[in-house]
Order: structure tokens, then sequence, then C-alpha cells
């Protein structure tokens, strides 16, 4: 037998009966994707890991407080033979080819009727790796190469094409601040399948360029119709390539619900009948002063920070925020979209009690290859921005915090 290669298959074990012989540590390796399986699992074992022990409790597997017994195998459609009496397992592995059950053995694989794979899940794929070389096996290098797959279906890197109809959606992708190693493992996934990408400007355009060329990718800040008509504009567009049978990826910056106006595409996408999945993003309210050293809350310092839409200034009718409630506030204020109304945002917080000297730091590009950072305080950031020409996007940290890390660079 140790001449030929193991036959893979998947066994559907559900409702049907599993012995486990040891309640150690590899039974609790093994126990939960047994469970998973649905199997009606039996442990035989006197004694058990807590672990194990709790799978018991919570009614996952039945407890047998014994050592094992000739006939433990008789009525079972697969065992697991784990425990530290080399006699046992044997007397077990022979009863198991009596009764033609399929079993693996921890303590000798050879003498095993069957191996149990290294296996690894995501997307609804299961990965399982065999060596094919029996003479040769090595776990570590099974599992090394378990993890490589699993690792690139869930990050995209690994993607093979759905042959078979898709149900028709959008999935509303955060991509967070602009480095594209920050966007989640599943909305990457989702960006590589997709058909259809309608990208922000602010979204990790890194991406964009490892996309297959089947992709049609469209700039959400070209879109026709007028600058006022751009939202409605982007809506009809999820709308029509998802009514088309695509799967449609909109790559947002940052969180798609943080400023980003991911509801209003979620509303008009529900009108229409269309699903629609949301993937967080990581916010560059809280990433992008992390990338600069300048954490948003710290202890003694601050325990509290508060994000605020800088787009409209303190004195438009149009403004929903209580800046004079923000100038009484102990915490970080961390302001985005507001490079060009810093200076009046600035001059409200100190007419409201907020100290002039109060640190402020501006963060441009945070997290690319392009990310700067410029200090000032509430009394001088008007003319710093101006003279240091800080454009968007940037992220405006107000507050003792700015000064907690190390030294800025100069």
């Amino acid at each position: 037998m140790a001449e030929h290669p193991a036959y893979p298959v998947g066994l559907r074990l559900f409702g049907r009966r599993v012995v486990v012989l040891g309640g150690g540590q590899v039974a609790q390796r093994r126990l939960p994707a047994l469970i998973a399986a649905g199997a009606d699992i039996v442990l035989v074992s006197p004694e058990a890991t807590p672990s194990v022990e709790a799978m018991a409790d919570a009614g996952e597997i039945t407890w047998e407080k014994r050592p094992y017994a000739d006939g433990d195998l008789a009525a079972a459609w697969y065992a697991l033979i784990a425990t530290s009496d080399p006699e046992a397992n044997s007397r077990a592995s022979a009863e198991a080819e009596r009764h033609r059950v399929w079993c693996v053995r921890s303590d000798d694989a050879d003498l095993a009727t069957a191996w149990t794979p290294a296996t690894g899940t995501s997307a609804g794929v299961t990965v399982a790796v065999l060596t094919t070389d029996a003479r040769g096996r090595d776990p570590r290098h099974t599992a090394a190469i378990r993890d490589a797959v699993v690792e690139g279906l869930r990050d995209g890197t690994l993607v093979a094409p759905h042959h078979r109809t898709r149900t028709p959606g959008v999935a509303l992708v955060g991509g967070g601040p602009g480095d594209p190693d920050l966007i989640t493992v599943r909305g990457r996934r989702l960006l590589a399948e997709a058909d259809v990408v309608i990208a922000d400007r602010l979204g990790p355009r890194d991406l964009l360029a490892e996309l297959p060329s089947h992709v049609e990718v469209i700039d959400a800040a070209k879109i026709p119709y007028g600058r006022y008509m751009a939202q409605e504009a982007i809506n009809n567009a999820l709308i029509e390539h998802a009514k088309q049978g695509k799967s449609v990826v909109r790559l947002k910056g940052g969180d798609p619900f943080v400023f980003g106006r991911g509801m209003e595409e979620v509303q008009a996408l529900a009108e229409a009948g269309i699903a629609c999945t949301v993937v967080p993003g990581i916010s560059s309210s809280i990433s992008v002063p992390g990338a600069a050293g300048i954490p948003v809350t710290h202890r003694g310092v601050a325990h509290e920070f508060t994000v605020v839409s800088g787009h409209v200034a303190p004195d438009d009718e149009r403004s929903l925020v209580d800046w004079p409630s923000l100038a009484k506030l102990t915490g970080t204020l961390v302001i985005l979209m507001g490079v060009d109304k810093i200076g009046k945002i600035a001059e409200t917080l100190v007419a409201h009690g907020k100290s002039p000297e109060t640190p402020v730091a501006l963060v441009q590009e945070g997290t690319t290859a392009a990310q700067r950072r410029v200090d000032a305080t509430l009394a001088t950031v008007a003319g710093t921005v101006r003279a240091e020409d800080v454009k968007p996007p940037a992220v405006i940290v107000i507050g003792e915090v700015v000064n907690v890390g190390p030294e800025p660079a100069a």
C-alpha cells in the first residue's frame, strides 16, 4: 500500500456515526471540522483536553469516559484513532479493517486506511492537500501548499473564472485609505471576481491595474450628466450593469459609510430590487493618523475622538456640525475633506474656547508613497496650509495626541 498514492475523496458525514478514540491534542484539532460536517460524533477516552470537554458540554459530541473496547467501531462510517496507547490503537485499527471503516491513525499513518489532508476554506471552496509520495510525506510541506492556495483565494491573487451563471448583484467595497495592502481580504476577493468595477478616485488605484483585461473599469468621477447629477448617474450605472447579469463592485475609498454616500447607493439598489453586499473598509480617519505616528486616543491624553466632515465651512447654512460644542471637547478632533476650509474651522474653534496653541497635524496622501505630514497649531494652520501647499486628500488631526508620538520627520 505504501507504494501507491492515496485516492482523494470528500466524505459526506452528515448524520453518520464517527468514532474518535483519544481526547488529546489531535482530537482537539480534528473535531471542529467533523462537527462542522454534521457528523454524529462519539468520543471514547478516559480523559480529554479542556477544549474537547467543552465540545462535549455543549452537546456537539457524545463523550464516553472510558478506554477503547472491541466493538466501538462496529457501526461507524469513519474513525479517528489518536490514543496514547499503541496496543489499543493497533486493536482499534484491526477492528476498523474487519468492519471496513475508513480509519485514520495519528501514531502510524502507514497502517491507516485513510489520511487526513491539510485543509482550508475560502469563499465556499475547500482546499485539501495530500502528498502523493507515501514515502516522502511531509506535513509541513502540505500545510504550506494549503496555506499558499487558501491565501491566494482569499486575497484575490489566485482566481479561477466562474463558468456557471452567477446571481447578479453589487458589492459595495470599502477600499481603505489608499495603500492597496489595506483593503480587506473579502474586498480584494470580490474585486478579483468582478465583471464591472465603478471606482472612486480615492480608492486603491493600484489594484485596478491587476484586474483581467475583460473587466470593465468605470471612473466614477467621469460619469456624465453633470456635477450635481453625479451620484444619480453612479446609482444608475450600478443598477444598469447589475440588471445585465454582471457582478459589479463599487470600489470606494475608506469605508463606504463614512462620508462616502454609500447608503444612498444601497437605497437606490434596494428600490431597484438588486442585491447588495456591503464590505466595510478601513477608514482614513483612524488609519491615516496611525500611519503618520499619531494615535487618535492615548492613555492620559485623549479618551475620545470625533470625526467630522469639513466639506462645508462652519458658517455655511448647510453645515450640520455643532462647532461650539466641538470646541469644548478635550479629546481628539479628526477632520476629513477640510483642507480648503481649515482656516475658517480653526478660527471658529478658537472663537468658542479652543486654545490657539492646540496642535494640528495634516497628513496628505496618507498610507501611500506620497504621504507627508505637516504640523501646525490652530493659530498657524491656515498660513501653514498655504505656505506648504497642502492639497487634498488630507486628514487633519487636532489635539494633544499630535505631540504624543516620535518627533515628525523634517
